[in-house]
C-alpha cells in the first residue's frame, strides 16, 4: 500500500463521499485483567448522529500520520493462514461484515488475548466499503468501477476516569471539586490496524496495515502477537543501526565533512523521490555510493557489505527515517545547532596544536543571550592589547 493508495482511501474515508460507506460498528470493552465486559455490534446507519460522528473521527485517525512511521505494513507468515491465525481470523471479520457472531468473538478474544496494555480499553471495529475508481495510466480517474473493496479498520483507544478538577455550579453559585466515575474512551487511538490492505487498485489479503501514535513505541504485542507479523525495526532503531553502519565502517575517517556530506546525500534521494508512491530507501549498495561520495576511503568500504549483513540484515532503511534537519554539534560544556543552510559555513580545524570549531561569519554582528553584539568590537579590544585574534 504506497502513499498514493493511502491517501485515496483516507480522502474517501467520510460520509459525504458518494463512493464509500461505513456499514457496521463492532464494539468490545476489555479491563486492564482482560476481561471482556462488554460487545456489540450495531448498523452504523442506525447510529445517534453524534456517536457515529466520534466513530467516523476515531477510524479515521487509525489511518494518520506518515507511512514508514505511524503506519507500516507487514505481511503474514505461512502459519498465520491456518485456522486461528491472525489471517484466518482477519478473513473471517471482513467476509462476515462484523455481522457473524462467531467470527466477531474470535476477532475480539484474538485481539484481547494478545493484546499488552496496563489499563482499561475499548476497541472499535468498522467495516467498510469502497467503490473502486477506474483510472488512467496518468493516475487520473475517468469513473466508476464495478469493483469493491471491503475492509475492517479496528481502533484500539485508552480508557480512562476524567478528572475534570473545579467546577461552578450555577444553582448553588458554588466552586466545587467535580469528581467523575464514568469511563472516558479515548477519541485519538493509541494502535490499531486496517485489513486488507489496499494494493494495485484491489484488495490483498495477504497483508495488513498497522498503526501506531507512538512510533517511537510501537505496541510489539499487536504487530507479533495479534497479527502474527515480524517487528523490523523503529524509525530510531533504524536511525541507530545507521549510525552504527557508519561508525564501524569510517571509522577515523568519520570526522564532520563526511557526516554533513552523508546527510546532504541522503536529502537528495528523499527530494529526488518526494513526487514516487514508494517512500526511498537506503541499501547496502546506495548506502556505498553515498559514502564512496563523501570522501570514505575504498579501503574502508570494503566492510561496508559485512558490517551492514550485521547490523541491518537483508532489508533496507527508510531514507526519512535517517535524514536529520540539522546538524548538532556537542562537546563538554558546549552545544551547538546548525541549520541544514549553515553546514557549509563550519568546520573544524586544529590552530596552535589545539583542535578548534570555526564558523564563518558572513555578518560580524551576533547575538549573545539574545543580545546584539560584534566580533568587531572583540577584535579591536585584543588588538589593542596586542594579542592575535582568530576568527
Amino acid at each position: 500500500m504506497n502513499k498514493k493508495e493511502l491517501a485515496e482511501i483516507k480522502k474517501s474515508f467520510s460520509e459525504g463521499c458518494g463512493f464509500f460507506t461505513l456499514n457496521r460498528i463492532l464494539y468490545a470493552y476489555c479491563d486492564a485483567e482482560k476481561h471482556i465486559k462488554y460487545t456489540e455490534s450495531k448498523g452504523f446507519a442506525i447510529m445517534p448522529e453524534d456517536e457515529s460522528a466520534v466513530v467516523m473521527e476515531t477510524l479515521k485517525k487509525a489511518l494518520s500520520g506518515s507511512l514508514g512511521k505511524n503506519l507500516n505494513e507487514y505481511r503474514f507468515p505461512n502459519e498465520s493462514y491456518e485456522e486461528g491465525g491472525a489471517q484466518n481470523v482477519l478473513y473471517a471479520a471482513v467476509k462476515g461484515k462484523l455481522e457473524d457472531e462467531e467470527a466477531n468473538k474470535a476477532y475480539i478474544d484474538r485481539i484481547v488475548e494478545n493484546t499488552d496494555y496496563a489499563s482499561a480499553y475499548t476497541i472499535i471495529s468498522g467495516h467498510c466499503t469502497y467503490s473502486i475508481l477506474v483510472k488512467d495510466k496518468n493516475d487520473e480517474v475517468i469513473g466508476e468501477g464495478d469493483s469493491e473493496y471491503n475492509f475492517v479498520i479496528t481502533a484500539l483507544c485508552p480508557v480512562n476516569t476524567g478528572d475534570d478538577g473545579l467546577f461552578y455550579d450555577d444553582e448553588s453559585q458554588t466552586i466545587a471539586k467535580k469528581s467523575n466515575t464514568e469511563m472516558i474512551i479515548a477519541k485519538a487511538p493509541q494502535d490499531g490496524f486496517l485489513y486488507p490492505v489496499f494494493s494495485d487498485r484491489s484488495p490483498d489479503v495477504n497483508s495488513v496495515m498497522y498503526y501506531t501514535r507512538s512510533p517511537k513505541k510501537p505496541n510489539l504485542s499487536i504487530i507479533e502477537d495479534v497479527l502474527d507479523c515480524k517487528f523490523d525495526f523503529t524509525p530510531q532503531g533504524e536511525k541507530e543501526r545507521f549510525r552504527a553502519v557508519l561508525t564501524d565502517v569510517c571509522r577515523d575517517e568519520l570526522d564532520y565533512t563526511v557526516i554533513t556530506k552523508v546527510n546532504d546525500s541522503i536529502k537528495e534521494v528523499i527530494d529526488q523521490n518526494k513526487n514516487e508512491t514508494e517512500p526511498p530507501v537506503i541499501d547496502c549498495s546506495r548506502m556505498r555510493t553515498i559514502l564512496s561520495d563523501a570522501g570514505v576511503s575504498d579501503d574502508k568500504l570494503q566492510a561496508l557489505d559485512a558490517v551492514y549483513r550485521d547490523t541491518v540484515g537483508d532489508g533496507a532503511l527508510k531514507a526519512s527515517n535517517l535524514v536529520e534537519n540539522k546538524t548538532v554539534l556537542s562537546v563538554p560544556e558546549i552545544t551547538v545547532n546548525i541549520s541544514k543552510e549553515g553546514t557549509d559555513k563550519v568546520r573544524t580545524s586544529v590552530i596552535q596544536g589545539k583542535k578548534c570549531l570555526i564558523i564563518d561569519l558572513d555578518d560580524p554582528s551576533v547575538l549573545v543571550n539574545g543580545i546584539e553584539t560584534s566580533f568587531e568590537t572583540a577584535e579591536k579590544n585584543e588588538a589593542a592589547e596586542g594579542e592575535a585574534v582568530t576568527v
